[in-house]
């Protein structure tokens, strides 16, 4: 017997009409080079219509695909509901990939109309240069023409005059929406292809409150790009609860962002690691505040120590998030509510489960299976990869048969090449990827925990552990840092230290002092680039290491 309740899709084009609806006042704030642009979330809904009106005009049909090539912005967003709900694809590129490698997304989606900031129109030039195919294709831009691509037209030209009301022609729920490309540590980027209701519902999931808690009361700041995994969600999870939304535009320098967040009120906001390392520094030097943030979300790469305790301090909660491309992305969540069965622990051990990546969401299946295929048991300290399956999991890659094949199992779950650990409180630790682990004489030894340690220290600002190959070891850790500025510390000081708070074998080999960390298009550190730099540093060492 099936239930009696209405058929209806979940599409954007339904999160667009209940926005316009019942949040028509809410603002949409974006910085751009030109200023401040406000509206509400009616006007926005009005310009969507145009320009999927005028994407229409120009032959884009269901199923093509439409690049932007942008950073976070008014129009970005425009095009984050303008595209799907024509039943096009929006594939949101990558602005800080090599050029060859833009060249190859493009051309490996497809995409036939182009929308670029002004700004940017060097890099996609250069994009452009590098695509050996040399395809025909439109390109818009969002903001005065300065380029030589042709044929090009200007955005607020492009949808003119054209009409405000849109019927959109999407009736299956499961038609393609989103095309974002992973960030290519190893390889050619992949592309995972979400759609309509994937979207939807990952939104209805952000929005609950054990993982963003994203609420009509809010007033949200995504840092975090939007061509990185549909800027986690933000665009749609927002409007969908009718959150005042507020977008950064070209400013990333911590100063501007502190000044941003306070003007606007922002409640929340989330970026990775890196970036709210030097918030934290600038408000620390500066003796400044965030005035109305109550919380942040920190994702991408794993949260360290430090940064959890300083704006514990400052009164700010943070959010731990978890996630993949491939997991549309956000999966997991440790929230410092979460940690009430821990009532009795010290607060050690509650910070200790809150650098957790935490608890699945609702609508994630995973599990854990060690190199057998057996599932590990939740007892915190077996390791596992961590595999998922659900409805805002990818089932596989676009147009990649072999990538497909080795990332999907038999029975139907996405590898995720992660190594956790789970706890008897349903709580996943992220140890490292399955590529970054480093394997010491038979034994694995976490890059990400001795990171967060070394981050740990008060003179070190970042930290990246590698494995370097080791004559008698096979591989040894070697620790390549960044110190804070006006701070000091010698590889044999910061060893020691090391010594009191890791076990002896984990201790690295070498302690590599640099500038600055490599670091992939979504702020992650890029290891590939630094295994090569420092491959033969222990080529002449075969000190037994200590026990």
């Amino acid at each position: 017997m099936l239930g009696m309740m209405m058929d209806v899709p979940l599409t954007i084009g339904l999160i667009l009409e209940h926005a316009k609806l019942n949040n028509p006042k809410r603002e949409i704030v974006s910085v751009s080079s030109s200023g401040i642009h406000r509206y509400t979330t009616l006007d926005f809904a009005l310009r969507v219509a145009k320009l999927a009106n005028a994407l229409a005009k120009l032959g884009v049909k269901k199923g093509d695909r439409v690049a932007s090539f942008a950073w976070n912005g008014y129009r970005h967003l425009e095009l984050y509901y303008a595209v799907p709900i024509l039943g096009a694809v929006l594939h949101t590129v990558n602005i800080r990939l090599y050029p060859a490698q833009v060249a190859y997304v493009l051309n490996h989606a497809d995409s036939k109309v182009i929308f670029f900031d002004n700004t940017l129109t060097p890099a996609l030039e250069a994009a452009i240069a590098a695509d050996t195919e040399n395809r025909k294709r439109h390109f818009i831009s969002m903001g005065a023409i300065n380029t030589k691509l042709k044929p090009c037209v200007e955005y607020e030209e492009f949808i003119g005059s054209e009409s405000t009301t849109f019927e959109s022609p999407v009736t299956d729920e499961r038609e393609a929406a989103m095309l974002c490309y992973t960030s290519a540590t190893t390889g050619e980027p992949k592309g995972v292809l979400f759609s309509h209701r994937s979207t939807v519902l990952h939104a209805y999931g952000a929005c609950l409150p054990e993982v963003m808690g994203v609420n009509n009361l809010e007033t949200v700041l995504p840092i975090v790009p939007m061509f990185h995994v549909c800027a986690w969600g933000y665009p749609y999870a927002c409007l969908l609860v009718g959150s005042k939304l507020v977008f950064n535009g070209e400013i990333f320098d911590a100063p501007r962002l502190i000044q941003l967040m306070n003007s606007e009120k922002v409640t929340t906001a989330g970026a990775v690691p890196t970036i709210w390392m030097r918030i934290r520094d600038e408000l620390q030097k500066s003796n400044t505040k965030l005035e109305t943030v109550k919380s942040i979300l920190v994702g991408g790469s794993a949260l360290p120590k430090s940064l959890l305790i300083d704006f514990d301090r400052m009164g700010i909660e943070v959010i731990h998030g978890y996630g993949m491309t491939e997991t549309s992305p956000l999966v997991a969540t440790t929230r410092k509510h979460l940690t009430a069965p821990l009532a009795e622990a010290s607060e050690e051990e509650k910070i200790a489960q809150r650098l957790k990546q935490g608890r699945i969401a609702f609508g994630v299946q995973w599990r854990a299976v060690d190199e057998n295929g057996n599932q590990i048991p939740h007892d915190g300290k077996a390791m596992g990869e961590i595999q998922y399956r659900g409805p805002w999991i990818t089932s596989g890659y676009y147009n990649n048969p072999e990538a497909t094949k080795n990332a999907i199992t038999k029975d139907g779950w996405f590898r995720t090449g992660d190594v956790c650990t789970a706890d008897e409180y349903g709580f996943m630790q992220i140890v490292d990827r399955t590529k970054d682990l480093v394997k010491s004489g038979g034994e694995w030894i976490s890059s990400v925990d001795l990171e967060n340690t070394i981050m740990g220290h008060e003179c070190i600002k970042e930290a990246a552990v590698i494995g370097v190959p080791h004559p008698d070891w096979v591989e040894r850790p070697v620790a390549v840092v960044v110190l804070k500025e006006g701070k000091s510390v010698s590889e044999p000081a910061l060893k020691e230290w090391l010594a009191d708070r890791i076990a002896k074998w984990w201790l690295p080999d070498r302690v590599m002092f640099t500038d600055s960390l490599p670091l992939t298009g979504v702020g992650k550190f890029l290891k590939r680039e630094l295994r090569e730099r420092y491959k033969d540093v222990l080529s002449n060492t075969a000190e037994q290491p200590k026990t």
